[in-house]
């Protein structure tokens, strides 16, 4: 039933988002005086609407999107009524129309800025100093979290009756021991233990120093077998390996929490990162479109693939099913600041095709009339449609696919 309400309730938020962000289409472009005559949350059939002035507000059956019209958004559009012609959006100054373009971008921006705020002063956002990478990890001291079974490299699944138990469980120790010994070879470092036990086989004895609550111990376990690469080679071929069934514990926190002033700073740097992660993220979709149809004909299911609505909510089911509400509000905010992104790129028919065209314009009009030239006027978008159209066909499969990998065979954050 959580896991139901969380997809609810994240399919919720996203249908929020989206119709604020049409929501602020429509408020800057009657600040400036442009005709707006509908606004409507979702699409297909009306099931409830009511006229406020010259604009239509309503909800519709399909809870996928929303909508506003702008009357006159180019110089093509057919809906002017007589009258209007003072209102159409493609006469006001370039300006002007870039904020109403941009305002649904924004939106998301505010929505994902407004959340990682409130997260810095309440759940805390992730702490810069945590160990990200395997080097950092290696020169933490040896604290560990027991595992409740030793499974393959990258293997995110519950336990199975034909993995192995965690010989660490099976010889009494207990998560946040610290290991200073194993087979008298001083442990250091988690990196020390990761090389010692390399250097063991599957089926040894490891005799275990360690320290417990600042009291010292020992014990002895028979290690079992797993697959891992190299140490020094992570993308290298994974080989059986001696395992003690145990993970990390950083001596870091993995969060800090901030006060109302410091969040201010906290949620800039945070949102920095998120910006360099996102622009990364559009870099490599098209080269993750071979790891979803993998995926989709019955391969393993890259972590690092692109992902749905559909996807989304089905993470945020998971999220409150295993009460992670700070996974759950960091995929809206992710969701948001990327939504916010892929409407700014310059293609049609998304928000910045429009931004681009009018600078385009406003550019080739400043450029013939330095060189005496007659201004050629507006951009025809009826030329723009082949382009438009295989941009939608593209943008279409793309999503389809994703969605299809979704259903078939989704990203999993947490064992169910």
């Amino acid at each position: 039933m959580s896991y139901l309400l969380g997809v609810v309730l994240f399919a919720l938020a996203i249908l929020i988002s989206v119709s604020l962000h049409e929501a602020g289409h429509m408020v800057t472009a009657k600040a400036f005086g442009m005709k707006v005559t509908r606004f409507f949350v979702g699409f297909g059939p009306t099931i409830w609407s009511f006229k406020r002035g010259e604009t239509e507000y309503g909800l519709k059956g399909i809870p996928l999107g929303g909508f506003c019209k702008i009357v006159g958004m180019t110089p093509q559009d057919d809906d002017v009524e007589p009258g209007d012609e003072s209102r159409v959006m493609w006469r006001y100054p370039v300006w002007k129309r870039t904020i109403v373009m941009a305002a649904g971008s924004i939106t998301h921006f505010a929505l994902a800025l407004i959340t990682i705020w409130i997260l810095a002063v309440s759940a805390g956002l992730p702490n810069p100093d945590f160990p990200t990478t395997d080097a950092q990890a290696r020169q933490e001291p040896a604290v560990i979290q027991l595992s409740e079974c030793v499974v393959p490299e990258n293997a995110v699944r519950a336990c199975t009756p034909a993995d192995a138990a965690s010989p660490a469980a099976q010889a009494q120790l207990r998560n946040g021991d610290r290991i200073t010994s194993v087979n008298g070879t001083p442990i250091n470092s988690y990196g020390d233990l990761l090389t010692t036990l390399r250097g063991l086989k599957p089926g040894d004895t490891a005799q275990i120093a360690y320290v417990r609550d600042g009291q010292p111990g020992t014990t002895s376990t028979v290690l079992a077998q797993t697959q891992r690469p190299p140490l020094n080679d992570p993308d290298g071929a994974a080989a059986p390996v001696a395992a003690l069934g145990v993970g990390l514990v950083p001596s870091t926190p993995t969060r800090v929490t901030y006060g109302p002033v410091g969040a201010f700073g906290a949620t800039a740097d945070f949102t920095g990162q998120l910006a360099v992660g996102t622009a990364q993220a559009l870099q490599r979709l098209p080269q993750k479109v071979p790891a979803l149809w993998t995926a989709l004909t019955g391969g393993e299911r890259d972590v690092d693939t692109p992902i749905s609505v559909v996807g989304a909510s089905r993470l945020g089911g998971e999220a409150v099913e295993n009460n992670a509400w700070l996974v759950f509000f960091m995929l809206f905010v992710s969701l948001n600041f990327f939504i916010g992104v892929f409407n700014l790129l310059p293609l049609l028919p998304v928000d910045g095709g429009h931004i681009a065209i009018a600078w385009f314009e406003r550019a080739r009009s400043w450029v013939y009339a330095r060189i005496g030239r007659a201004d050629p006027g507006r951009v025809d978008y009826l030329k723009l449609m082949p382009f438009t159209y295989a941009v939608i066909l593209i943008g279409g499969a793309f999503t389809l696919l994703t969605i299809a990998a979704d259903v078939v065979n989704p990203i999993t954050l947490f064992s169910r």
